[in-house]
Formats: structure tokens, C-alpha cells, sequence
């Protein structure tokens, strides 16, 4: 439960940092290489490739194409900004984050409670559903004598 607890808190701390980024809160801006430490030229697979987006490559002149190059891209049509796209996705992992360290809370307890309630026969209560008729105590108490 520990390791799962760490887990979600770093994932929510994540997509909380995802959100105010592609919101451009708190001097974050998603026009920066924060994300890809500048070494890298990618970007949100989500603003090629969102719903209703239609993306048109330029093609490489002859002789010029690299695995290093890059040709132009242009998107069009897209029926939302890919920055919000990212934050819905960033938003419901939050959820999904949430939902599931309640539920693992839920199952520890239950688990617990469980084990909590355990009855063994002639258990601690004091009138157990199985109950063995006992000798009267003072029978107990008498001394045995061996005969020789």
C-alpha cells in the first residue's frame, strides 16, 4: 500500500506539472523544450493528431532526405487545441489516480477488518456460537490418586 501511495501522489504531482504547462500557469509555456530538455525537436502527438485534424507533410526535395531532417508540417480543422486535449488526458489520469488509491484504502480496510474479526472456536466473546459443554470447575480442582 506504501509503494502504490508513493506511485499516485508522483502521478498526480505529474499531471498536475502536465496541466500547468500546456495552460501556461505559473510560468510554464508550452511553446518551451522544457519537455524535451532541448535536444529534441518532438512535440504533443496531439497536435497532429487530434480529433478532426488533418495534418499535410511537405515533401523533402530530392536527394535531401535524412533520417536528421525534418520536413514542414502544417495541421488544419482540428476541432479543439491540442493544449486542452493534454489537459482533459492530464485530468483524467488525476481521477483515475484518485479513484484508484480510494479504492485501495477501501480493500486495506476490508482486509483488515477481516482479519480483525477472525473467530476461532471458543474464540474471545463471551457466548460464541459453538459452545462445548464444560466440566463444573470444582471437578477440575480434585486431586487424582493412584492406587498401588
Amino acid at each position: 500500500m506504501r509503494q502504490y501511495t508513493v506511485w499516485a501522489a508522483l502521478w498526480v504531482a505529474w499531471n498536475v506539472f502536465i496541466i500547468c504547462f500546456y495552460l501556461d500557469v505559473g510560468g510554464l509555456s508550452k511553446d518551451s523544450d522544457l519537455l524535451t530538455f532541448n535536444i529534441s525537436a518532438h512535440h504533443s502527438w496531439w497536435s497532429e493528431h487530434g480529433p478532426g485534424c488533418v495534418r499535410r507533410e511537405m515533401p523533402h526535395a530530392e536527394g535531401a532526405h535524412t533520417t536528421e531532417s525534418h520536413s514542414y508540417i502544417t495541421v488544419m480543422g482540428c476541432f479543439m487545441d491540442y493544449q486542452y486535449i493534454e489537459v482533459i488526458h492530464s485530468g483524467t489520469q488525476i481521477l483515475a489516480a484518485l479513484l484508484g488509491f480510494v479504492y485501495a484504502c477501501y480493500v486495506v480496510s476490508a482486509i483488515t477488518d477481516e482479519e480483525d474479526s477472525f473467530d476461532f472456536i471458543g474464540g474471545f466473546e463471551p457466548f460464541p456460537l459453538y459452545h462445548v459443554n464444560e466440566k463444573p470447575s470444582h471437578l477440575l480442582l480434585k486431586p487424582v490418586s493412584l492406587s498401588t
